[in-house]
This record gives structure tokens, sequence and C-alpha cells, in this order.
């Protein structure tokens, strides 16, 4: 973990490549929170306030014009950096439970491993715009064939980012794994290949033990 940031023990985070069931394993979390009367607020990046979903829209939409790698990180954390100030800062300081699908752990995978931005530069964004990690991160890690076919049974149109070739996916996959890897206390892998039921009772396992 960067040593500049600040953890909050009730900021979780869910992550992992396309199709790997994220939404469930969030559903499934903040049932189990509020189970026990505990407030819960549920977001996602790219988005998570107004400003930003317009951001998550000019990031995915095809029909733009194509953007440079450093303008898709830029975006990325100009967004990240709305929705910390705006929505996940004053709810963990009320003292909610904070789950959000997605956070800088994919700006590492997606823009970094992915794309090739340097690592360093993803780090000075955010340590110097975002200021805070999740204390906990779920990692939802599978197979990039099958969690695109997972994708492709959803239906829809494929944003801009869904559009890329396998290589493209394998390689977030890595970085993923490596940040997973370099952070063994804050990350909790689990392979999403199995059911979505049993995936998500893995997820709320590892929250009671990590409440404990």
């Amino acid at each position: 973990m960067n040593t500049d940031m600040t953890s909050h023990r009730r900021f979780i985070s869910i992550e992992g490549g396309e199709g790997a069931g994220k939404s469930t394993v969030i559903s499934a979390l903040a049932e189990a929170l509020r189970a026990r009367g505990e407030p819960v607020v549920q977001s996602r990046e790219p988005g998570g306030t107004a400003l930003a979903e317009k951001i998550r829209e000019l990031l995915l939409d095809p029909d733009h014009e194509p953007a440079t790698v450093h303008t898709e990180l830029l975006l990325m954390f100009a967004a990240r950096s709305q929705h910390v100030a705006q929505r996940i800062a004053p709810a963990l300081a009320s003292g909610a439970w904070v789950l959000c699908d997605r956070f800088t752990d994919s700006s590492y995978a997606y823009q970094g491993a992915g794309r090739g931005v340097s690592p360093t530069l993803i780090e000075t964004l955010e340590r110097e715009v975002v200021g805070i990690q999740p204390a906990l991160t779920f990692l939802l890690d599978l197979d990039v064939a099958a969690g695109r076919a997972r994708t492709r049974l959803r239906g829809g149109a494929p944003d801009r980012i869904e559009r890329e070739q396998d290589a493209f996916f394998q390689r977030v996959r890595e970085g993923f794994l490596a940040r997973a890897r370099s952070q063994p206390a804050r990350f909790c892998v689990l392979d999403a290949s199995r059911s979505a039921a049993e995936v998500a009772a893995a997820a709320v396992a590892a929250l009671e033990a990590y409440q404990a």
C-alpha cells in the first residue's frame, strides 16, 4: 500500500475483469451488512455522482472520438476525485460502509497493465487527487474467455472498453493479480469461475472474518 494514502476500515472495493460478477457480490455484501443494522452506501466507478456519471458517459460511449491513453486516465481520475469528495468521504464520515464497484486498482489494471501507462504516474495521481484506499478489496478473478462469454450473454451493445481484444483483458487480469500479490493484507482474491451464489457466499464469509 502507498504509505502516503489514507485507508478507511469501512471502505471496501470490488474489482475484477469483465463478467466477473461484481454486482452480485456487492449486493450480497450490502445485504449482509444491512442485516446487522449497518448503514451502507453502494457506488461505482467511473461514476457515483452526477458529474462523475457524465464523465463515465464520455469514457465509455464508443461514438465519441477515441480518447488518448492519458486522456482516458485523467478522465478516470477526474471522476474519482469528484466521487471521493462528494460521496465516498461524506459517507465514511457519517459512519456508513462504502461498497464501491471498482476504484483505483482498476486504473492500475486497465490503464496501467492494459494500456501501458506508467504506474508511477498512476500512483502520483492516486496520492495527489484521491488520497484514500479501501481497507479491503475483493478481487473476483476469472479467465478472460469465460468472462467475455458472460458479458455476451447479458446482451446489449458493448461499450468502448468492452470492445477491446482478449490480449488487452489478459493484461488487465495479470495487472489485478499483480496488485493482489503486492498487497496481500488488503486483497481477498475469489475464484469467480464458481456459481454466483458460491462467490457471493465466499465474499460474505470473508467480510464476517474481516469484521470479527
